[in-house]
């Protein structure tokens, strides 16, 4: 059909074949959730600007090896953790400011009454101290499938999993989450 929009899998194809506008328009499309992919496993926007910059140079060098059919977003956004990681080992740096990571999370109800605002701005502060507390590999599981939003074969894509080793590892990132969270809220009452 004329004149209709073309999906991924035909614009990576596109772009394989060496349409630079086609790889634009892919750019132009994830280049948000690439920053914020980046930004949460590097905890600093401006080694997650550069972790993105070169993860599209990579991603396009890799066009040829990419597989026709097959989503582009998880490929992408595994190229971009995966140099994120990279940077992150290399500079030794720990996620520290995950209280702006995620907008969705921001509370910006108008009709709540400021003492309920308040109350969720603390359960969130405590939700994201306890996230940052957790193991690498528990807070990538839980940030790709709730804060990015990524589907089950999208987090298995973005961190090199099988779909059964996303499910069963998110199952135990959430439970410990869970504890942490009961632990944070027991040691602020004592």
């Amino acid at each position: 059909m004329e004149g209709r929009p073309l999906d991924d899998r035909e614009l990576a194809t596109r772009a394989s074949n060496g349409d630079v506008e086609a790889y634009e328009s892919l750019v132009s499309a994830y280049s948000d959730i690439a920053f914020r992919t980046a930004y949460l496993i590097t905890g600093s926007a401006a080694d997650a600007e550069d972790a993105v910059q070169d993860a599209l140079v990579k991603a396009y060098r890799a066009l040829t090896r990419f597989r026709t059919g097959e989503p582009f977003r998880p490929w992408l956004l595994r190229i971009v953790a995966n140099e994120a990681r990279n940077r992150r080992r290399s500079a030794g740096r720990w996620w520290r400011r995950t209280e702006t990571l995620a907008p969705e999370l921001q509370l910006r109800d108008p009709a709540r009454s400021p003492e309920e605002t308040a109350e969720a701005a603390e359960e969130r502060a405590t939700l994201l101290r306890s996230l940052n507390r957790m193991k690498p590999d528990d807070r990538a599981v839980i940030t790709c499938r709730y804060l990015l939003e990524l589907s089950t074969e999208e987090t298995g894509a973005a961190l090199g999993w099988p779909t059964g080793t996303v499910k069963s590892r998110l199952s135990r990132a959430l439970d410990r989450l869970r504890g942490e969270v009961v632990g944070s809220a027991v040691g602020e009452m004592a």
